[in-house]
């Protein structure tokens, strides 16, 4: 749900009824993963998508039955019946949903996750889907809990789930026992500030990778030397534009990058080039790119392992930076280097599907049902 909070409140804003169906569970090969979300209004608009198409129109009737009744509803979609009318997924997992009526409460929670975000804060929203309170949404605001079950054990226990959470992002099905009364189930969705991307090289192919980074959840920040290069006119997709010496920029903001962040260098220029990667590659970050030709990258690792790098952190660079596509254009340029970012967050091969094996969708952040970890709420 947490990807369509700005239409969500949207259309609360515009005093539109609308259920939200949230998938909640997966096995085995599933077209959308877990915490993926559609909203259906009264007047059947739809946001979003939880099965790229195979169940949708049967989750229409559920968000359907859901408004007029009132009560969240829960449904299992599997492999389809051998009737040819049957619903069901064709590529053969099976999906657990949650449908809901959109309400005051779960907006508030919602204004307040969309205030975390755009403060790039980690925020957590959680939900009962089975047991006592089935249908109530809670969140942490500040590491407050916003929200209650009127059961002071559980609402602590609830409150454990969503800490848990904020540190990892991603989600979980998560049993709560307060000791008093029956235990719940919540469905537990974190969401992390986005990861940063920093694009070195106001150059055109630096123009379409910034648009991909956008378009792939990332906080993206271009830094060139030269001010008339580096305009946020020639870089609208950017967040940030800055006009700085690469490796000084880079050693002023290294206390922000973490394990998820990424760093293109697309300048191939020595002078920027060397001191950057230098220090790029004593950092924790989830990937290091440089642009250049085979000869150029070659060279450019002969004078690193001058300066000192290690074997070890230059097998971290990728350069000649992206996946061998044939790419020409910046935009193709751009292509082959955000699917090797891709691949390298879900340790991939990246080779053709046709030619490797094992699920086609990559999902390390669900997690199965367990126990709430103990913190202390005191």
């Amino acid at each position: 749900m947490l990807d369509l909070v700005d239409g969500l409140l949207e259309w609360h804003a515009s005093g539109r009824h609308f259920a939200v169906a949230t998938v909640i569970e997966t096995f085995a090969s599933a077209p959308r993963p877990a915490g993926a979300a559609m909203a259906v209004s009264e007047d059947r608009e739809v946001l979003g998508s939880i099965s790229g198409g195979c169940v949708e129109a049967a989750t229409v009737a559920l968000a359907e039955d859901a408004l007029v009744s009132g009560q969240p509803v829960r449904e299992r979609f599997g492999i389809p019946d051998a009737g040819a009318f049957a619903v069901g997924l064709t590529c053969g997992g099976t999906i657990d949903v949650f449908v809901t009526p959109f309400s005051e409460s779960m907006a508030d929670l919602l204004y307040r996750v969309r205030r975390a975000a755009r403060a790039s804060e980690p925020s957590a929203l959680g939900v009962i889907i089975a047991g006592a309170g089935t249908g109530t949404y809670l969140s942490l605001d500040r590491g407050r809990l916003v929200g209650t079950t009127g059961i002071p054990g559980r609402d602590r226990a609830i409150a454990n789930a969503l800490t848990g959470m904020l540190a990892t992002g991603g989600h979980a099905l998560v049993q709560v026992d307060s000791g008093a009364g029956e235990p719940a189930t919540v469905f537990v969705h974190g969401q992390l500030p986005p990861p940063r991307m920093l694009i070195f090289g106001a150059v055109d192919f630096a123009g379409e990778l910034s648009r991909l980074g956008k378009l792939l959840g990332y906080h993206v920040t271009v830094c060139d030397a030269r001010p008339i290069f580096a305009t946020a006119g020639r870089f609208p997709d950017a967040d940030d534009v800055i006009v700085d010496w690469p490796p000084r920029f880079l050693e002023s903001v290294a206390d922000t990058l973490d394990e998820r962040s990424v760093v293109c260098v697309m300048t191939h220029d020595p002078k920027f080039d060397i001191p950057l990667l230098k220090f790029a590659l004593a950092l924790p970050v989830a990937y290091i790119g440089a642009m250049g030709s085979r000869q150029v990258s070659t060279a450019r690792a002969s004078q690193l392992r001058d300066l000192g790098v290690t074997k070890r952190q230059l097998d971290r660079l990728h350069a000649p930076i992206g996946l061998d596509i044939g790419g020409a254009t910046p935009m193709e340029s751009a292509v082959s280097i955000a699917a090797e970012l891709i691949a390298v967050r879900e340790r991939r091969s990246a080779r053709p599907l046709k030619d490797s094996h094992g699920p086609i969708h990559s999902d390390r952040r669900n997690t199965s049902i367990r126990p709430a970890p103990a913190i202390s709420w005191e």
